[in-house]
């Protein structure tokens, strides 16, 4: 049973690691990206915002990233439309 424990805790870290994803990578966020590679490349944003334009189809994402450790002094915005990246914003904050 202990180990079966031991296990389940190194999941939940990895999972958590895998989420959180690698900061430094942000700048390798390019516009024809999925979803899905920027969150396996990047991790969740800090700030979302959707907008889909009062029953529009199309569906606009903003994702924030603020500044972290591997990317300190820069905040990074993706635009995604339709789950695809179509704008990629860096901006140098102190």
């Amino acid at each position: 049973m202990r180990s079966f424990v031991s296990i389940a805790i190194l999941l939940v870290f990895s999972v958590s690691a895998a989420l959180a994803g690698d900061a430094s990578e942000r700048k390798f966020i390019r516009e024809g990206m999925s979803e899905g590679e920027v969150l396996m490349k990047i991790g969740k944003p800090d700030s979302e915002s959707v907008d889909t334009g009062g029953g529009a189809t199309v569906t606009v994402k903003r994702w924030i990233y603020l500044p972290a450790s591997g990317d300190q002094q820069t905040m990074t915005t993706v635009v995604l439309t339709n789950g695809k990246v179509t704008e990629v914003t860096r901006q140098i904050s102190r």
